[in-house]
């Protein structure tokens, strides 16, 4: 009897040993880790009890998901706010020419949207455009309570940005599969549109890798003005505009999405966050049964690099490519109508290393079948600096797999996935430059110059007022054309200050500011 007294004693001992144990490394991990290993610990101790995909009952993801989804409130001085009045283009915009050539709209002094929390000690992600140059960004919990943010990373290329709150033991919006989305599914968006309470409104997935341009247009200043609409209609040539670096492939989704859900939560039928909802297609401004979301694999890598790094480490291939079709360029000799057509491979870069040369034809990404450029942009997105990635590429005639290790923008110059894509950031300047087009050249009669294409709040651009736009003809009395150009200049400095000159349509603007 005593013997299986103190068995059972020492059994409770050890039990309770082990949660001890188990509840100190579970609090442990709450203070380190990628956001996968946060969610699937807070997971492992709240499981999600929700109905399968393909219930038409959305009350228990429902029920899931709203606690987890809040309100962010943001306020802008006269100089940050980018106008006075109106949505964010994100929120609201129309087809490239479809609404007369208005202008798009700015971000007004004050703004809402939405967030995701993704983790108990207070990590929310939300869009880029939500919080972008705001002086302040307020948290509205469920519970009604106020909170004070801090940006942790915003990303321009894809729309996200990561904040935090100083709380602890919040609820969480389990991340799903963005992979596994299926066209014709069930999907909720939950946020908080036209300043209203938390709304949950349900759809289906309408189509999945959708590019709509919007990230890139508000990289390159907006939408087309009345002149510019003008223009089109006379020759029938869209206005240029500065190159991009955005990732697009969006979820398409008929769920009621309207101006304030930016940054929300798009879910499957199970409660699984599948998506970060980020804009609608519309000409009134309100939802017209297409919003698009940002795939959360995506998300997910973005979250944890801002959380490890501070900053997005992007992998390149080293291609610029033309996607195909049925009415190919002619200057690519191919009948293939599907894949992506190699032009030119990036000296330097992975794809050099690993064989690819021009005129090959990529058709899958990791057995993935690739068919156009968001199909490819938002898998590689995903991956960082060394990590490798099977691309199958026909060559005459011939189908072939090649190992390429991607590399980073110092190995391969800029940004190039695409030919479109040859805007890069100087760190040091908190800003990002893309050459300015000869139309820009010709317009403000300058021979030279970068285009500033965003500003980091708190960096060295910010700090002294230089603004998204401004074209950037001189740094240290070199004239520059490229990123390159910039780099190079930067430490040709005069009694350690930086010298610079730049125009826009006000004028001409020398300045400089001391070295760092």
């Amino acid at each position: 009897m005593k013997k299986i007294l103190g068995i059972t004693v020492l059994a409770a001992f050890i039990g309770g040993a082990a949660a001890i144990g188990g509840y100190k490394l579970f609090e442990g991990s709450q203070n380190g880790g990628t956001i996968s290993e946060k969610q699937n610990l807070y997971f492992a101790n709240n499981p999600l009890k929700v109905s399968s995909a393909g219930a038409a009952d959305f009350t228990e993801a429902a029920a899931a998901v709203a606690p987890g989804v809040v309100h962010i409130k943001t306020t802008y001085s006269s100089e940050s706010s980018r106008s006075q009045g109106g949505s964010s283009p994100f929120d609201m915009f129309e087809d490239f020419f479809g609404g007369g050539g208005r202008q798009m709209q700015r971000q007004p002094k004050a703004a809402s949207g939405s967030g995701v929390i993704i983790s108990q000690d207070g990590y929310i992600v939300t869009n880029n455009h939500v919080v972008e140059n705001a002086d302040k960004v307020e948290v509205v919990l469920t519970d009604r309570r106020k909170v004070e943010a801090k940006v942790i990373g915003r990303d321009p290329n894809t729309d996200l940005a990561l904040i935090k709150v100083n709380a602890t033991g919040l609820p969480v919006v389990k991340m799903g599969n963005s992979d596994n989305v299926q066209v014709g599914e069930w999907v909720l968006a939950v946020g908080f549109p036209l300043d209203l309470q938390t709304t949950v409104t349900a759809g289906i997935v309408s189509a999945k890798n959708r590019s709509i341009g919007i990230i890139g247009r508000e990289q390159q200043g907006g939408g087309i003005t009345e002149e510019e609409y003008r223009e089109y209609q006379r020759t029938g040539k869209r206005p240029e505009r500065p190159a991009n670096t955005s990732i697009e492939s969006f979820i398409q989704t008929d769920a009621a999405i309207n101006p304030g859900n930016s940054g929300g939560a798009l879910v499957n039928a199970s409660g699984e966050l599948v998506g970060i909802n980020a804009a609608i297609a519309s000409q009134s401004g309100y939802n017209q049964g297409y919003g698009f979301a940002i795939p959360v694999n995506l998300a997910r890598k973005i979250v944890d690099d801002f959380m490890k790094y501070g900053t997005v480490k992007r992998g390149y291939i080293g291609v610029n490519f033309v996607p195909l079709s049925a009415e190919n360029p002619s200057d690519v000799k191919t009948k293939e109508i599907s894949g992506l057509y190699v032009n030119d491979v990036v000296a330097g870069g992975g794809a050099a290393a690993a064989g690819i040369k021009s005129g090959d034809i990529i058709k899958k990404v990791d057995g993935v079948v690739i068919n156009d450029s968001p199909d490819l942009q938002e898998r590689i997105g995903r991956l960082n600096p060394g990590d490798k990635v099977k691309l199958s590429v026909l060559r005459d005639g011939s189908l072939r797999d090649v190992s390429v290790t991607l590399k980073g923008e110092s190995s391969v110059g800029l940004n190039t996935n695409t030919a479109a894509n040859k805007a890069a950031e100087v760190t040091k300047l908190g800003a990002t430059f893309a050459p300015a087009t000869q139309a820009q050249k010709s317009e403000l009669k300058i021979n030279s110059g970068v285009v500033v294409t965003s500003v980091t709040a708190g960096k060295a651009f910010d700090n002294i007022g230089v603004e998204k736009g401004l074209i950037i003809t001189k740094v240290n009395g070199q004239a520059v054309n490229s990123v390159t150009d910039v780099q190079k200049a930067l430490p040709q400095t005069r009694n350690g200050m930086i010298f610079m000159s730049g125009v826009n349509e006000h004028g001409t603007f020398n300045f400089s500011f001391p070295a760092q």
